[in-house]
């Protein structure tokens, strides 16, 4: 992935526990993965909070950061995102100053505003939605703060944290994030791999609204995908029944492991099921290599967008690692 005119290629890792698999071993395959992402040359591998969903083992974000990071020596690695509601702002300062300095210029934090799982859980996380959504923007503007330069005046101070300009991003999936964003001069990533319907819409305000600040001077967006990419369009699409199983059990609010692919997505689940899950997905980017190329060049003809990130959740781990060794291959193809 050398070609200095395409457009740079990321992971989106959630850490996926398949069905009859462990927590640890998610985290192993995680690394496996960040590992052959660096060596591939992907530019940022993200992990993704959620909570209390028995598919998704990322729920610890920042450690998880740690240990990719760890693992791994010059690829950049961070949270998409952290869900900031659930948290003390200066606590996820520290947090991430202390992964910035353990790992200079690596780390990156994303902030997102919902809470990653139910109501119930959310409340458990100590988390009021009405203030989540009223004082996000000035949560936002607390922690960016701690990371600048030290003030005269200031008196709370992230430590780590104070000084390391951490570069912070606003992810979305709806125009909200888009506006708040432009109105902050920040990075944009936009969920596509499971809020397809208003992505054109957020990505033209963004652009149209944006206000550069003192670390952006011209907006930068970042389109987050569902791609799948196998010898054979056919083996991709048997590797895709696992995300659309995974959606229709979301969709009936029996959230669970990452299930094993059928050979006919018919006949697990019912018609209106598939449907609206296929719907959540219908931006996603399944086939051969060849198909797959087509695919994300058309998504970013579409898009316009600096960067593109892959979500690729595939029960089988070598499937998986084959997939993002043919993604890397076509990077090349990318270009705007």
């Amino acid at each position: 992935m050398s070609n200095s005119s395409s457009v740079p290629l990321s992971v989106l890792d959630l850490s996926p526990i398949i069905q009859g698999g462990t927590i640890p071993q998610a985290f192993t395959r995680s690394k496996e993965l960040a590992i052959l992402a660096e060596r591939l040359g992907y530019h940022r591998y993200w992990m993704a909070e959620h909570h209390n969903m028995a598919g998704i083992a990322s729920s610890a974000t920042s450690v998880l950061v740690g240990y990719i990071a760890g693992a791994t020596s010059t690829i950049r690695v961070g949270a998409g995102g952290v869900m900031l509601p659930n948290h003390s702002p200066l606590v996820i300062a520290e947090q991430f100053g202390t992964l910035a300095s353990l790992y200079p210029d690596r780390i990156d934090l994303g902030l997102g505003r919902a809470p990653g799982t139910n109501q119930e859980t959310a409340q458990a996380l100590r988390r009021n939605d009405h203030d989540a959504s009223e004082n996000f923007p000035a949560n936002i503007a607390e922690l960016t703060s701690y990371f600048d330069d030290e003030k005269p005046t200031q008196t709370i101070k992230a430590i780590p944290g104070q000084g390391l300009r951490v570069p912070v991003w606003l992810l979305g999936s709806s125009l909200y994030g888009a506006q708040l964003a432009a109105r902050m001069g920040m990075p944009y990533a936009f969920a596509s791999h499971f809020a397809p319907d208003m992505m054109l819409q957020a990505l033209e305000l963004y652009r149209r609204e944006f206000k550069p600040s003192a670390d952006l001077k011209k907006p930068y967006a970042m389109v987050c995908v569902n791609a799948i990419a196998a010898d054979t369009s056919a083996e991709a699409e048997y590797m895709f029944t696992s995300l659309q199983q995974h959606f229709v059990n979301m969709l009936r609010g029996t959230p669970g492991p990452l299930p094993h692919p059928v050979e006919d997505i018919n006949s697990a689940v019912a018609k209106h099921e598939l449907y609206s899950a296929n719907h959540t997905l219908s931006l996603s980017v399944i086939g051969d290599k060849n198909g797959v190329r087509t695919g994300l060049q058309n998504l970013l003809k579409e898009t316009d967008a600096d960067e593109i990130m892959i979500n690729g959740q595939i029960f089988d781990h070598s499937a998986r690692m084959r997939s993002f060794e043919l993604i890397a291959e076509i990077s090349a193809d990318l270009a705007k």
